[in-house]
């Protein structure tokens, strides 16, 4: 178990060496002096998917020739607030996570916003009129300190039993570990994050928190002070995490900071390939694994072709995005999967 920790500590050293030679982040928020017009397609919500979405709409803009084209823009999760998305907009309150990003598409109108970024699926409580559009692959594993007290790996149930705080030391993990109260966190409850770990560790249904359980923190943000404590635990997007450390995804607050990825059920390579620097496919086999989505309102997507040749089937992103997608350290989806639309 020492012997793990220890290449932990290595592995996060080599990882924050190759992220200070691999510059590059996305544009955050519509660029500055730059305000969406009424017909362009503007996107809030999820923290997981802002970075790769952001460059994606970047390119997608750059590689147009028509001045009067519709434009893709996007809101990042955090920042001043309220925002006006675009030209003519109702004035909101940023939308921060999956959840808030489709409550605001299913409050308002095209003339606000026209979709939502989501890194959890359709659940039973949106609505049948929302169509999720797949945009790649993810997994969630969790995070803790380098020189912290968690173990490398923890099983499905012990993450169960921490998160209901039927289980509140390391040590009754494994007598080895410290006699030490962990400190597990969560993301804000809008986070599709979350939602989709609770359910995970849950076997499909979701675990409600225990009181021991801190919520609130910033999802993907290690730079919080809070985390850095040697007891903390918290999910993490694997890729969001490899954009981070690999290829320097990362800035401000944006960071993974002391924390280094951990495994779950022993998954033969962990949740990451640090060899090629993308998720490992044995993780992405498991449970953990998750789909990223655009949320749509069906009306416009079946009505607006534009719509579809961006998001959709054989569209601009699924036709020209993987190396995108791969440099923000998510996984492409094939060509029958990206773009197919699924609903609650």
């Amino acid at each position: 178990m020492r012997k793990t920790a220890a290449k932990l500590l290595t592995v996060a050293a080599l990882a924050t060496s190759i992220a200070t030679v691999v510059g590059g982040t996305a544009v955050a928020d519509p660029a500055a002096g730059v305000t969406p017009r009424a017909i362009d397609f503007v996107g809030t919500g999820s923290d997981t998917t802002q970075s790769v979405l952001n460059q994606l709409a970047a390119d997608y803009n750059a590689s147009l020739t028509d001045p009067n084209a519709p434009r893709v823009y996007s809101w990042d999760a955090t920042g001043t607030s309220p925002i006006t998305p675009k030209t003519g907009a109702t004035t909101i309150t940023r939308p921060n996570g999956s959840g808030a990003g489709i409550t605001a598409l299913n409050t308002y109108t095209k003339a606000t916003v026209d979709f939502a970024r989501s890194s959890r699926g359709p659940q039973a409580s949106d609505p049948t009129t929302d169509d999720f559009v797949a945009l790649a692959k993810d997994a969630v594993a969790w995070a803790a300190p380098a020189t912290g007290n968690a173990p490398a790996n923890l099983s499905t149930a012990n993450l169960k039993d921490i998160y209901t705080c039927a289980v509140t030391t390391w040590n009754q993990i494994d007598p080895s570990l410290p006699n030490a109260t962990i400190k597990p966190f969560l993301p804000q409850t809008n986070s599709g994050t979350r939602s989709f770990f609770l359910t995970t560790i849950g076997g499909g249904v979701a675990v409600t928190p225990g009181a021991c359980v801190i919520s609130g923190t910033q999802e993907n943000q290690g730079s919080d002070t809070a985390l850095a404590d040697v007891n903390a635990l918290v999910p993490y997007s694997v890729a969001h995490y490899i954009g981070q450390v690999y290829y320097g995804k990362g800035s401000g607050s944006d960071v993974q900071g002391p924390l280094t990825i951990r495994n779950v059920d022993n998954t033969t390579g962990g949740p990451v390939d640090t060899t090629a620097k993308t998720i490992s496919s044995t993780f992405a086999a498991t449970p953990y694994a998750r789909v990223v989505y655009n949320v749509f309102r069906d009306a416009e997507w079946t009505s607006n072709a534009t719509l579809r040749a961006i998001f959709g089937k054989g569209g601009w992103i699924c036709a020209n995005g993987a190396n995108d997608i791969k440099s923000f350290g998510f996984l492409p989806l094939s060509s029958f999967a990206c773009g197919s639309v699924t609903h609650s």
